[in-house]
């Protein structure tokens, strides 16, 4: 077999039957490119929407709910329609007591600020938070650490702040860790830096952290909460722990049961196993229409083999009887089809490639890209090269099979 591949011969014949079918073995190879290009482009576009999910997502957990109040939309044991509902420190205890299965209650605080370094300013959100953020909502530190229980409890000026903010307030090349901002005229310690681009970030304008403690002193709220970021244990239904979270606010605020508006929710652990969902039928689709077109292509391929197998009637005649052996045919036919199969995988694979790097570059970057990092593994790469060598292999049968088939003396008699 070695042999055979390396005999000039062998490449001579494959690459005269090419040329004389230029034109139909072109579209050919154009129609099995296009099934590997396809499958290349589409896979790659489905990692970058999962990358991108996984960008925004990746640092949650999953088993999530986030929970706030509202107003009322029915009346209830005296109450009015329309009365403004507030969470309070003692419904977080409330709920830590009574619901069953929870990891996490994070309770949140929030205000607009305007922060100053030395002579740079900006509006940001200002957030008061607990330790047990960076667990439910990891921060990917660039320096220093997150808000500990010490700050909690002697209620420390310090901050946290996004990535953002470092490149309005602070000089590049900067260590902004021991220095001090202003946020509404009070001096912050900052202690610590992360990373942005994830959902519950500030976006263009970024988040700054300070203790939960700090900021109840500060801005003199009491013992009100913003809301509620509420994890479940793994073995546990979020959507059940929100339905009980809820049902529990409404008898501690006396609101009516069946009343849908009083509380807000935003259930991450759902949204989550939706767009997995989504992401999991987009790839089953770019399988199932990539290997679909592949497979068109390579009959193709077939079809042509044939025609070209009716065309060498007679050549296949006179090699028969000249004592050329089947399996010699044979072998020539399949190598044949391999060759074109190859050649057309292996473009599809090089123009599937240099269109994702496009896409990386211009879907792929900053803070609003759509696709993140689209790119293909190798492994898949290689069970597509080696599925179409298998197709290609035995696509290749047919025609060999036919061309074996035909009888030396009736080759000979063909005009």
């Amino acid at each position: 077999m070695k042999n055979f591949l390396l005999d000039k011969d062998t490449w001579q014949e494959i690459y005269s039957s090419i040329r004389k079918n230029k034109v139909r073995t072109g579209i050919t190879i154009i129609g099995v490119m296009w099934g590997i290009f396809l499958l290349v482009v589409l896979l790659g576009a489905a990692r970058g929407m999962e990358n991108n999910f996984n960008k925004l997502f990746g640092n949650f957990a999953t088993n999530s709910v986030f929970i706030w109040a509202q107003s009322t939309a029915e009346p209830f044991k005296g109450f009015q329609e329309g009365r403004q509902l507030s969470l309070k420190m003692s419904d977080m205890e409330n709920i830590k007591n009574e619901i069953k299965g929870l990891e996490f209650v994070v309770p949140r605080l929030q205000r607009q600020a305007l922060a100053v370094n030395k002579f740079k300013t900006g509006t940001f959100g200002v957030f008061g938070d607990y330790p047990e953020l960076d667990k439910v909502q990891k921060k990917d530190l660039v320096y220093g650490r997150f808000i500990n229980h010490e700050d909690i409890l002697k209620k420390r000026k310090v901050c946290v702040f996004e990535e953002e903010i470092y490149k309005q307030l602070f000089d590049k090349g900067d260590n902004p860790l021991g220095t001090y901002i202003k946020v509404n005229n009070i001096n912050y310690k900052v202690i610590g830096m992360y990373k942005s681009g994830q959902v519950g970030s500030g976006g263009p304008q970024g988040n700054i952290h300070i203790p939960f403690t700090t900021f109840q002193q500060v801005y003199n709220i009491g013992d009100k909460i913003g809301w509620m970021m509420i994890t479940g244990k793994p073995e546990f239904d979020i959507t059940q722990i929100e339905a009980d979270v809820k049902l529990l606010l409404k008898n501690l605020h006396k609101v009516n049961p069946n009343d849908e508006r009083a509380f807000g929710s935003f259930n991450l652990g759902e949204r989550i196993a939706q767009v997995t969902g989504f992401l999991t039928g987009m790839q089953f689709l770019t399988w199932f229409v990539g290997i679909a077109t592949l497979i068109a292509g390579v009959f193709a391929i077939g079809n042509i083999l044939l025609i070209t197998v009716k065309e060498r009637t007679k050549e296949i005649g006179i090699r028969r009887a000249l004592g050329a052996k089947p399996w010699e045919i044979k072998r020539q036919i399949i190598l044949e089809s391999v060759f074109l199969t190859s050649i057309a995988g292996a473009l599809g694979i090089i123009f599937g490639g240099i269109v994702l790097m496009l896409i990386d570059l211009t879907l792929g970057q900053g803070p609003d890209a759509v696709l993140a990092n689209p790119t293909v593994d190798i492994p898949v790469i290689l069970i597509a090269v080696a599925t179409l060598i298998i197709l290609g292999t035995l696509i290749g049968l047919i025609p060999a099979q036919t061309a074996v088939s035909i009888r030396p003396i009736e080759a000979l008699r063909e005009e």
